[in-house]
């Protein structure tokens, strides 16, 4: 690595990655401080009752109300609620869920599915903390199928009045956060029955607590049970048993119920309301994804911090133990990791913004909302299962100290694993995703019922298809500058990159088009079959398109980054996660006659040379992150100063003898 690319300052990158909402990032740092962070070792009571507390003692100023209308005291900025939510994941990942159901999903209901009167009743109390809140969607049978919910709310105009019912046990609502002890309230979602018939699901708010803390009524509130992390979030289980539901406790800005019993709703098809219905609540899945991103971010510190300080084993005739970071298999683990990273946080704060975009206009364009929540769906999935494995290879890179409590990985570890299934399982996640890029190849071509024309046109695949994401000409430009043979261009070229992304998602989708058209030929009175036949292929292609739109995203960081310095030292980044992509599907390239066996091998030679180049920049690129050491609350980073005065003790003592 370059002199300039080395003495890159921390600050400038943070500059970068900071993005839009820098201001609020530095306020939860700023606000929160070590009386927020996770204690290890305690109880689920005892994290339950803190957590409980802390929710309350949240400042407003750091932009967890910031999505709620202005007129309640909010900002009317999702964005800035998001991100603030990211940031509480690096305090206490209970806190952030806590929050997140609470103000997120809770309020986020109420503010999206619920008209003025609503607001005007319950915001301000929700907004405060006055009326904590639960969101009763999942059922113990139906998690990923909400349309097909079992849970009933039946009006009866005799009485003026719903009826809510849990008609078996899989129709149960479970893993309800907030349920087990502090909801009073909880927005519920059933199939709408009235005038003997069912409208879809929708939604409802229901008292489920008095102000003495006892069930109401009718409901049944059970805890749903030790989990394996975020004991701080108390998961419930609730059943309601014919409760009585006023008609005005209907969220009703997409379905209507007179005092008789009819309906109406300004979209007439179910289908398509209850997913206009959903889609207004995609600000939950975006806060999944980005704060299993920010856990990550938190467990690459730690990692990359501690292999700055921790030596192991010798080199032939060499005094001084190697550190841990100085060998290729340590670098092999973090390095690709942090680039991932580093990849993820550019898309995530297009993501972001985009959802600020979309959500703070009057009017909302059917695509721009469609896009927004395959994209939002894509990179959940994407960054919770990063964030898996990365927490768990920085665990194993931390060896025997990283399986200590008080050395925050075990609890990161934890508390993020079940963020590949909350707010959507990651696989019908990605068939959602596949979705999207089906629809929009319909869109371009014609009916996906007799898949379109026989022929179409690469170029229009490109621009109708292949939704570009920020920096656009930029992209075009690095793109056209391509050779046409890959051999005439370097492995690190970027343009080549983006070509490399874009071939593998333009062919993976043409060829689940293909065997889609194939089986719509055979089993054509059987569309199950013939989706189920090409499961593969579909997520396959969703997950190209998804790596190709955060390499894109990345490029476009790149161009907004104003030090000459932090840029070049960004580019290697970016060099790192394409080629790791590129390595890691190096297989799928062969097959395909994009890579040649001895361009395989160079491709794998030029990640080992990045490796070595960016090995000096390690404590820059997780410094960047700017995660405060009272928010890591890890004792092998205060121990940090004491093991290097030790080694070097050691070391004095070995040349002395």
């Amino acid at each position: 690595m370059n002199g300039q690319q080395n003495s890159v300052d921390p600050a400038r990158l943070q500059q970068v990655l900071d993005g839009r909402w820098a201001h609020v990032r530095q306020a939860v740092r700023d606000g929160l401080g070590a009386d927020f962070v996770t204690i290890p070792g305690e109880t689920g009571d005892e994290a339950r009752g803190r957590v409980s507390a802390l929710i309350r003692k949240i400042p407003t100023g750091v932009g967890v109300v910031d999505a709620f209308p202005a007129e309640y005291g909010g900002s009317g900025d999702p964005g800035g609620s998001v991100v603030a939510a990211e940031m509480l994941a690096q305090v206490d990942l209970s806190l952030m869920v806590k929050a997140g159901v609470h103000w997120g999903l809770f309020g986020g209901a109420v503010v999206a599915l619920g008209t003025k009167r609503h607001h005007d009743e319950f915001l301000r109390d929700i907004m405060s903390v006055e009326l904590p809140g639960c969101f009763a969607m999942t059922e113990t049978g139906h998690g990923s199928d909400v349309q097909q919910l079992r849970t009933t709310c039946a009006y009866d105009p005799a009485s003026g009045t719903f009826d809510l019912h849990t008609p078996h046990q899989a129709a149960r609502k479970d893993y309800i956060g907030n349920a087990a002890r502090d909801g009073r309230m909880a927005v519920v979602f059933a199939q709408l029955v009235t005038g003997g018939r069912r409208y879809g699901v929708h939604a409802w708010l229901v008292p489920i607590r008095d102000e003495h803390g006892r069930p109401m009524p009718g409901v049944t509130i059970e805890d749903a049970g030790a989990k394996a992390g975020l004991l701080g979030v108390d998961n419930g289980r609730i059943s309601f048993d014919h409760v009585t539901v006023p008609r005005d406790m209907l969220l009703d800005r997409y379905g209507q119920v007179a005092e008789d019993g009819t309906y109406t709703s300004s979209i007439e098809n179910d289908t398509r309301r209850f997913f206009t219905m959903l889609g207004t609540l995609v600000r939950g899945r975006v806060t999944v994804g980005g704060a299993a991103l920010a856990a990550t971010k938190s467990a690459l510190t730690i990692a990359v911090r501690y292999g700055d300080a921790r030596r192991q084993f010798t080199r032939p005739g060499d005094d001084r133990e190697v550190l841990l970071n100085d060998y290729l298999a340590h670098q092999r683990k973090l390095l690709p990791a942090l680039a991932y990273t580093y990849a993820y946080t550019f898309a995530q704060e297009e993501l972001v913004a985009t959802l600020a975009d979309v959500q703070s206009g009057s009017e909302v364009e059917e695509h721009r909302q469609r896009e927004l929540e395959s994209r939002a769906a894509g990179l959940k999935a994407m960054q919770t299962w990063h964030a898996t494995r990365t927490i768990q290879m920085c665990r194993e890179a931390c060896g025997g100290a990283g399986y200590l409590a008080e050395n925050r990985l075990p609890g990161l570890k934890a508390d993020t694993d079940v963020f590949t299934t909350f707010e959507g399982d990651n696989t019908v996640l990605l068939q959602l995703v596949a979705k999207g890029l089906l629809t929009g190849y319909r869109d371009a071509f014609g009916s996906l019922d007799g898949w379109g024309r026989a022929t179409f046109v690469a170029e229009q695949v490109r621009e109708m298809v292949l939704e570009r994401t920020a920096a656009r000409s930029v992209i075009q430009r690095l793109i056209s500058a391509v050779p046409g043979r890959d051999e005439d261009v370097a492995v690190t070229d970027r343009g080549w990159h983006l070509k490399m992304f874009e071939f593998r998602e333009k062919h993976l989708l043409e060829g689940a088009i293909r065997r889609l058209r194939a089986g719509a030929g055979s089993k054509k009175d059987r569309p199950f079959d013939i989706f189920n036949d090409v499961q593969d292929h579909v997520l396959q292609a969703a997950t190209a398109h998804i790596e190709r739109v955060t390499l894109e995203a990345f490029v476009a960081g790149i161009d907004r980054a104003a030090d000459p310095a932090a840029a070049a030292l960004l580019s290697r980044v970016c060099d790192l996660y394409a080629l790791s992509v590129i390595e890691g599907d190096k297989g799928w390239f062969l097959e395909h006659g994009r890579l040649t066996p001895a361009r395989s091998k160079a491709v794998t030679g030029v990640v080992n040379d990045l490796l070595r180049e960016l090995r000096p920049a390690m404590r820059t690129l997780v410094d960047a992150f700017a995660v405060p050491d009272t928010w890591l609350n890890a004792a092998i980073l205060r121990e940090e100063p004491s093991r290097q005065e030790a080694t070097a003790a050691e070391d004095a003592a070995v040349r002395s003898a």
